[in-house]
């Protein structure tokens, strides 16, 4: 497929959080960035007047937008802060150097030190971030040192400096903020106890500090010592909102290659994330073209060969959604939750974005291609003989009754028909009766068809529920449709769509493009119906007074309301001020028509 323009590729872009990459026209990464929203981000750099010399080059030089679809806004920040640091693009200056986020350490040493650092050794200590917010780490460990009584010196704790007296407590120790471990007087057993719960705090398990916390503020208050409560209640709701860490780094899953699928009828889109130190350095997806049907297990093991020699991929294991055969050497990880379920729903999340996107930009570039898609997928979906390339629905209007009504709207392959839309009057039922209306407007819209020898279409929408399907089927029996025409319900409330003979309805999903078109045909109907009914509304309404008066005609009605603007001006008017729009012998018996109402 011919490579989209740029203004193709950013009408595609999704609206979701994530960080976008420039490339110019020989692939050279100039820029990366983070968005919120990610489409009004990047077009707001081809929308803008720049005033930045730099700015203005740089988009001069954009020939290729790539993402990555995220989270949340702080995993976009902690993505863009890893790929600026892998890749250095030219036009990134802001993070390019050795400055990074700081990370909590719990030290590998004996009573181990707990501490604020930017540097990660491989030391084979625990390091958990990174932070987006100093502030935020410094609550933690604020709260740390409230909870649990540790050690802040750098001796070398081992037992037999201990044993030896090597050391004296410190201030620490007097002001109640360490036990003394450097004498000996707090057990080591105790202090790992008070590390595990640490861990648990720092991993975001706030409940029971929280609730500590909680206890102290209210009794400040009842001290009336309210700066102190207002103190514990800042870090409360810091901690509160605080993220315990991000899906997009974790330390613990160190260079690993992940990999998802999702395909349709045509295509398999394979997305592949590259770790390297629990970081992400590369997303990329790849599009495959089903040429024997194979099943996603065939096209993933495929394209995991594949894509990892084109990347070079050293990784000795690699996560998956299922489980896949790729030879020896190389360990396959399914998980199933945690942070490395996380990544797998991140990696399948952008092979979804990247489907859509495609699926955007064959619409715009290749519309054939998109409605046979489109109408294979209908007829899939909603389980049909033949693909629905000519759909009506109808509905029905009325009020209380008054002036039934009823429309129908024609779609071809996937879009609206309207020159074929068609309104009808209930004739033959009285009163509000949604059900005898439907069977008599589906009856005469296909008995008229048939009569005139028209094509018929291969898909009947009806709005209502069982009952409406039930008088739709009715009216294609009469005619000997049924079998010749598929006929459906759609249910408002949960969008149910009832098919003849089954009380179970069927429950398309929210985001699939067949439900789309449907709730668009369904709410073209309903717009339709409303406005003929409003119509036929408006013009009963004015044939109680104008259309009454003896000698005046439509025509008449149209220019007094073309220039009076409403039937109570017209019935306040002078003869003279009626006589010029309308010449003195019709004004004179409206005039007169009027002036007898008055008395």
């Amino acid at each position: 497929m011919q490579e989209a323009t740029l203004d193709i590729q950013i009408k595609i872009l999704p609206t979701s959080p994530g960080v976008y990459q420039y490339y110019d026209k020989d692939d050279t990464l100039l820029y990366v960035g983070k968005a919120k929203n990610l489409k009004k981000r990047v077009s707001s750099y081809f929308t803008k007047n720049h005033d930045n010399y730099k700015t203005k080059v740089l988009v001069k030089k954009i020939y290729t937008i790539k993402h990555i679809v995220v989270e949340t806004e702080t995993d976009a920040l902690l993505l863009e802060n890893n790929l600026i640091k892998k890749y250095l693009p030219r036009f990134n200056v802001m993070l390019k150097d050795d400055k990074t986020y700081p990370w909590i350490c719990i030290k590998k040493e004996r009573f181990s030190r707990i501490f604020l650092t930017r540097n990660l050794i491989k030391d084979g200590s625990e390091y958990y971030g990174p932070y987006t917010s100093v502030k935020t780490v410094h609550v933690l460990l604020d709260l740390i040192k409230e909870l649990y009584q540790l050690r802040t010196c750098t001796y070398d704790l081992s037992q037999e400096k201990i044993n030896n007296g090597k050391y004296k407590v410190c201030l620490e120790y007097h002001l109640g903020n360490c036990k003394g471990p450097c004498e000996g007087l707090q057990d080591e057993k105790e202090y790992l106890e008070n590390l595990e719960a640490i861990r648990q705090i720092v991993k975001g398990n706030f409940k029971d500090s929280l609730n500590r916390f909680r206890n102290q503020m209210m009794i400040h208050a009842e001290k009336m010592e309210f700066e102190d409560a207002q103190r514990i209640k800042e870090k409360i709701q810091i901690l509160e909102n605080y993220q315990a860490r991000s899906t997009v780094v974790n330390p613990k899953i160190s260079n690993v290659d992940v990999f998802s699928i999702i395909s349709d009828e045509s295509y398999g889109y394979i997305n592949f994330l590259q770790l390297s130190y629990g970081a992400i350095i590369r997303s990329h997806t790849t599009e495959v073209k089903k040429k024997l049907d194979e099943s996603d297990k065939e096209l993933l093991e495929l394209a995991i060969i594949e894509l990892r020699q084109r990347f070079n991929s050293t990784s000795k294991e690699i996560f998956v959604p299922f489980n896949v055969e790729v030879g020896e050497g190389l360990k396959i990880t399914i998980p199933q939750l945690g942070d490395k379920k996380k990544i797998v729903d991140l990696s399948l999340r952008n092979a979804k974005y990247h489907r859509q996107e495609r699926f955007k930009q064959i619409k715009i570039m290749d519309p054939d291609r998109h409605i046979k898609r489109l109408m294979a997928q209908m007829k899939k979906d909603l389980r049909l003989p033949e693909e629905p390339r000519h759909i009506e629905c109808f509905d029905n209007s009325n009020i209380q009754g008054t002036n039934p009504v009823a429309a129908c709207v024609v779609f071809k392959n996937g879009k609206p028909s309207k020159k074929e839309y068609r309104k009808f009057n209930i004739k033959t039922v009285e009163g509000a009766n949604d059900f005898a209306s439907m069977e008599e407007v589906v009856y005469r819209r296909y008995k008229r068809l048939t009569e005139e020898d028209q094509p018929l279409p291969q898909l009947v929408i009806v709005d209502g529920g069982k009952g409406q399907l039930s008088s739709g089927l009715k009216a294609l029996d009469t005619l000997g449709l049924r079998g010749k025409i598929t006929i459906i319900g759609i249910a408002k409330r949960l969008e149910e769509i009832y098919y003849p003979g089954d009380s179970i309805p069927l429950y398309l999903d929210k985001k699939s493009e067949s439900l789309k078109v449907i709730q668009h045909l369904r709410n073209e109907a309903h717009r339709f119906g409303i406005t003929f009914h409003r119509q036929k509304r408006s013009k009963a309404a004015l044939d109680t007074e104008l259309d009454l008066i003896p000698g005046i005609g439509e025509k008449t009605v149209i220019e007094l309301l073309k220039t009076f603007r409403s039937v109570k001006r017209i019935s306040e008017a002078s003869k003279h001020e009626l006589s010029e729009v309308i010449g003195d012998s019709r004004a004179t018996k409206v005039y007169n028509y009027y002036l007898s109402k008055k008395e």
